[in-house]
């Protein structure tokens, strides 16, 4: 991916930053919300897959036995704090 593209960077402990390019950034600002092609919906998707694949080998016994479901609650931080 090139630095006009969201990139997934993952970590050993099973965590993920999402990093956002400027443009991306700026329409966030602007309109609340990425909009995603088809074709970019099917990449995400696959980052998506890649690292639900890689973060279960990462995370230790009490994380990995959470369970979720479509009203759990996903919040992002602030990790340069």
């Amino acid at each position: 991916m090139g630095a006009d593209t969201m990139i997934f960077k993952q970590f050993k402990d099973g965590s993920c930053d999402i990093v956002f390019s400027e443009e991306e950034k700026k329409i966030i600002i602007e309109k609340g919300k990425i909009t995603l092609t088809a074709i970019s919906l099917r990449h995400f998707g696959n980052n998506l897959m890649r690292i639900v694949a890689e973060f279960n080998k990462n995370f230790d016994k009490k994380i990995s036995e959470i369970g979720s479901n479509d009203t759990s609650k996903i919040e992002g931080i602030d990790n340069d704090k």
